[in-house]
């Protein structure tokens, strides 16, 4: 049996992310191209729309600390939901947050360019999950827990 391209795989939040993920702004919607012409004729923007699901798409920035090369640490993950999903953890600096994602699927891709190409994930999740009191993911929760000291970037 064959697994095709696009499969996505169904990932838990803490083992894709295990000091968790830091969202930078604001959730904003996932829109189509709009040509200039498009724009002079004043036609409006077109949110995209996910193949599999249906629902509407939605995107944010995100940066993952647990994440050694820079170029790398931060990326854009991709919100599947009919509206706007609204993350519930407070900002911890002004535009920065700690986020836990529900429902969190990975879809390999070939990232980079000539021969520097290495092996990447398209991240998409139906929302946000409910703030914890501790903060943070549940193994970042954890290991303060343990008193064990994060590793050094």
């Amino acid at each position: 049996m064959a697994i095709y391209k696009g499969h996505r795989f169904s990932i838990d939040f803490d083992e894709a992310f295990t000091q968790g993920l830091v969202m930078v702004g604001e959730v904003s919607p996932d829109n189509e191209y709009q040509s200039r012409e498009d724009r002079a004729a004043g036609r409006p923007a077109r949110q995209r729309v996910d193949e599999v699901t249906g629902k509407r798409q939605w995107k944010a920035t995100v940066t993952d600390p647990d994440e050694t090369k820079a170029k790398r640490a931060s990326f854009e993950i991709t919100l599947l939901a009919d509206v706007q999903p609204v993350p519930t953890t407070s900002e911890v600096l002004p535009g920065m947050r700690p986020i836990e994602l529900e429902g969190l699927t990975a879809e390999p891709k070939v990232a980079g360019q000539g021969e520097f190409k290495y092996q990447s994930y398209v991240f998409r999740a139906t929302g946000f999950k409910a703030a914890a009191a501790g903060g943070g993911s549940k193994s970042g929760r954890a290991a303060a827990a343990a008193g064990s000291t994060p590793k050094a970037a």
